[in-house]
């Protein structure tokens, strides 16, 4: 007869109580100023900004312009992403270097990158301005700059999340004659739709915080991370605390509902 260890933990050694004092130091690196500069603030200062036009138009503009950007860049990055997932071709680790540029790019760099190709006497910039979209000083412009440092984090997840999903299940498939595509559709998505939702969330947040880059291609119209730049150098920190934690609310609220929404999805399939 075995003895059962079931239910038993054995105590936490030398080695875990240090893992967790190092683990407190992270969690108190990163809470500290977020706890500090909802501190600092008072109800009232918030409610001051939250009525002000301009604050809540870039607000609003931020969150629309990312949200699209990912929307529509994820038309192209997930399937993609599933290519990349399931062959090897050459140069592959070139175009795998080449995706994950933009995430070490400066920011700086990154809006000079884009500006030279979208501004006027270039073939894209020339292109967009005969179709009638002017892509400097738009939200045209601040959805691809989002997009140019936001959409690594969806290839990678959405291409781990794939690589995840058993060949074989759509193999079988194939092999009872469903197409390729509906293979795609019907058994690699589903599967790998986690890892598709948590890149979608990621590179919304990106996008979204982004600040560089469409400082150089659209300072206006202002997105949030611009407009308190602009507030700090004018005013101060008293006058661009308050923008920043009613921008940092407003995405916590919008963050946490989607990671909610994902995490829902999964427990109803499961």
């Amino acid at each position: 007869m075995g003895l059962s260890y079931r239910g038993h933990r054995p105590p936490l050694s030398w080695l875990h109580l240090t893992f967790i004092a190092l683990g407190g130091l992270v969690l108190f690196f990163i809470v500290a100023p977020i706890l500090g500069i909802y501190l600092k603030s008072t109800y009232g200062e918030i409610a001051e900004v939250a009525k002000e036009a301009e604050v809540r138009d870039s607000i609003w503009l931020t969150l629309w312009v990312s949200m699209a950007a990912t929307l529509v860049f994820s038309i192209a990055c997930v399937p993609f992403s599933y290519f990349l997932a399931r062959k090897t071709f050459p140069l592959k680790g070139i175009v795998m270097g080449i995706i994950d540029l933009p995430v070490i790019v400066p920011h700086s760099v990154a809006g000079i990158a884009i500006l030279t190709v979208v501004s006027r006497d270039t073939l894209i910039g020339d292109t967009s301005e005969w179709l009638g979209i002017d892509l400097i000083g738009t939200p045209w412009g601040i959805a691809a700059a989002m997009a140019f440092v936001s959409v690594p984090f969806l290839i990678s997840a959405a291409r781990d999340g794939f690589a995840a999903v058993p060949e074989r299940l759509e193999n079988v498939a194939l092999g009872l004659g469903a197409s390729p595509l509906r293979v795609f559709l019907t058994i690699s998505m589903p599967l790998a739709w986690r890892a598709i939702a948590s890149g979608l969330i990621l590179m919304w947040g990106r996008g979204m915080s982004e600040f560089g880059a469409v400082l150089i291609i659209a300072y206006h119209p202002m997105i949030a991370p611009v407009l308190i730049y602009e507030r700090f150098g004018a005013f101060g920190l008293k006058y661009s605390r308050p923008i920043s934690v009613l921008f940092m609310t407003v995405c916590l609220l919008m963050f946490i509902a989607l990671r909610l929404l994902a995490s829902g999805k999964k427990n109803a399939e499961g």
